[in-house]
């Protein structure tokens, strides 16, 4: 019988997707480009959301008005996802309101008298290059910039800085500008028949400038000198941040027609300029499978058929005692690994981690996953995760029980509570820091309770579901007898140590996606948006050959080697490409950011862990049913007496 993952689940997948389905509507997870414009008539107001205040160099996210910026009169916050949460985004509404194609020049929003701990606190977020995040129909704020390289080409970076250090002319002291004059440029798309519009682009000219004014300060009255009567700023004086000193924090607004249609707006955040890089990605990554590859069909069609051809010509059982090579270790090569039951777990949790990051491209390469929907993709992967637990259970019961296991429930415990039990600790750890730090990014309780919910209410639950479905089910058979006592294992070569081809097999499956990883990284952690996921779906199909593949050799050459104890290696083979992930993270840090803060590092360090541990898991699952899938038909194809 062959070990088959989920054929009696198949029932129930309808349930489920009905309450996936349920569950992104009604959480408004994903979004399809394309499906919800809205239309505004000339003197439609236009509300301006801010967002969290964002740093490359901390990592630490902040709300917007955690800075002393001109306020409305009601701070109202708008309704986040489980995903914008986790991501530190705190969307609140601001005092910019524009009217739809009616432009303001040097308009006043507030004036504010700086004292020593709003001085301070401006310095701190100017040093650490903190960006404002500002939101416009959905669409985030950018500020147009040319590449220095191509001069034709702009590149569109999110937010604006808070401010800039510099120097006066002839001085070396350093000083501190603040950003309070913002040019929005509003792109906006016109239906000529109905004479109606659709925002298509929000940008932003970030500007420092000194204002004065005549007489007393009168909100309403006060006309500023450093604008002229058509409302073009005439200054070239920046703005000091200085103790005793007043900012007047000021806007233009011009509204600009453009050909760009409603549908493809975003088309312009996510243009990739380095396409030619991630083709060279899948060509580097199709060599090693196409190497690869090779060497398994040398194998398989050459070796093994010459093997498996010879074994069963043997006639007399004096040339059977003669025999050499992996037929030698049939008695053996089925024979329970030690903790046995730890890589029923992991396993487990490798199945519910591959259907997670599966079906997750899926939804991404369809277009569910927008990057104006966000924290769509973190929810999506959290409730899949959660949902896949089923398919978790199922897969450790039915390895369990053909290890003649007994104990299921101890079992589904474990691989319920395990692996996510060392992320939640990890996580905890690192949330205690960020929240030491009063970041936005530090998850609120409430939200806490509800990850707490998902895991022991719902996935937990259905890894027993799972479990009990698969142990139900009939112990798979193995092709061949297993002794009872213990062959022993002859003394392995230098080449055929456990550590040495561990190590060496992790190599291949890291190197058929670290170029692909460093995109991944940089829009994790360098603030950007990554919205290839055909490249990405790509990359994955590879990994999972590549894993496959490179598991199957090393398998066979340890078997031949007459090494029948190749359960947890054939796991841990292609499971260390995770330590070469983490590896590669660490040269990111030291060589790409430029974080200098011990919290900042902290978490950096803290979140690559789950992510290598996650890799792990999943990498390992692969090696490990294809080196299972390997072995049951090799020694199915042999007669043994």
């Amino acid at each position: 019988m062959e070990p088959r993952v989920g054929r009696s689940l198949l029932p129930l997948m309808p349930t489920i997707c009905a309450m996936l389905a349920l569950l992104i509507h009604g959480a408004r997870c994903f979004y399809l480009p394309g499906v919800a414009p809205e239309d505004f008539v000339k003197g439609d107001e236009l509300k301006v959301k801010v967002n969290k205040l964002t740093s490359t160099k901390t990592q630490l996210p902040y709300s917007y008005y955690s800075l002393p910026y001109c306020r409305p009169s009601e701070i109202l916050d708008s309704a986040e996802n489980l995903g914008e949460v986790l991501r530190g985004d705190r969307i609140e509404n601001s005092p910019y309101v524009f009217r739809m194609r009616e432009p303001k020049m040097c308009n006043i929003v507030c004036r504010l008298k700086l004292d020593a701990k709003i001085v301070k606190e401006f310095k701190e977020k100017i040093n650490d290059e903190y960006r404002v995040n500002m939101i416009l129909d959905n669409l985030p704020l950018v500020v147009p910039r040319q590449r220095l390289d191509q001069e034709s080409t702009i590149v569109y970076q999110l937010g604006f800085h808070v401010g800039l250090k510099g120097q006066y002319s002839g001085s070396k002291e350093e000083r501190y500008f603040i950003h309070n004059h913002l040019a929005f440029k509003v792109k906006f798309h016109r239906d000529l028949q109905t004479d109606s519009a659709r925002i298509v682009g929000f940008e932003v000219k970030p500007l420092s400038i000194k204002h004065e004014y005549e007489g007393k300060w009168n909100d309403e009255k006060t006309r500023l000198t450093t604008c002229d009567p058509k409302g073009n700023v005439n200054s070239n004086t920046p703005q000091e941040v200085q103790e005793k000193k007043e900012i007047i924090f000021t806007y233009d607004v011009e509204f600009q027609e453009s050909d760009v249609k409603w549908a493809s707006r975003w088309d312009t955040y996510l243009l990739m300029s380095d396409d030619q890089i991630h083709w060279f990605s899948i060509v580097n990554s199709l060599m090693i499978v196409l190497f690869l590859s090779g060497m398994v069909a040398m194998i398989m069609l050459r070796t093994l058929y010459r093997d498996i051809s010879k074994y069963n010509e043997l006639e007399t059982q004096e040339e059977a005692q003669e025999e050499t090579g992996w037929k030698l270790v049939h008695g053996d090569v089925f024979r329970p690994p030690s903790d046995s039951d730890l890589l029923c777990v992991y396993v487990g949790t490798g199945v519910q981690f591959f259907g997670m990051t599966l079906v997750t491209m899926i939804f991404a390469i369809l277009g569910f996953l927008s990057p104006s929907n966000r924290g769509g993709l973190m929810t999506a992967m959290l409730l899949l995760w959660v949902f896949m637990g089923l398919f978790a259970g199922y897969a450790s019961a039915r390895l369990y029980k053909m290890f003649k296991g007994t104990e299921w429930k101890k079992t589904a415990f474990r691989t319920a509570v395990m692996f996510p039990g060392i992320v939640a600790a990890i996580f905890f750890v690192l949330n205690a820091l960020i929240w030491g730090q009063k970041s936005s990014g530090a998850v609120p309780f409430g939200t806490m309770f509800a990850l707490i919910f998902l895991w022991f209410g719902i996935s937990v639950p259905l890894v027993f579901v799972g479990s009990y479905i698969g142990f139900r089910k009939p112990a798979i058979e193995d092709p061949v007898k297993t002794n009872k006592i213990p062959r022993q294992i002859p003394e392995q070569a230098w080449y055929m140590n456990p550590a040495f081809s561990i190590l060496i097999g992790g190599i291949l499956p890291f190197g058929a996606v670290f170029i692909e990883l460093f995109f991944i990284l940089t829009s994790i952690w360098l603030n950007q948006f990554y919205y290839i996921f055909g490249f990405l779906f790509l990359v994955f199909i590879i990994l999972i050959v590549t894993c496959a593949e490179i598991t199957i050799v090393l398998c066979y050459f340890q078997l031949c080697s007459e090494d029948y104890m190749w359960w947890w290696r054939s796991y841990l083979t292609s499971g260390s490409s995770a330590l070469y992930l983490f590896l590669y993270a660490t040269f990111y840090f030291f060589t790409k950011l430029e974080i200098t803060k011990f919290v900042s590092g902290l978490l950096y360090f803290g979140y690559m862990l789950i992510v290598s541990y996650a890799f792990f898991v999943l990498t390992g699952t692969i090696g490990f049913y294809a080196c299972l899938w390997f072995t049951r038909l090799i020694y199915s194809s042999v007669k043994i007496d």
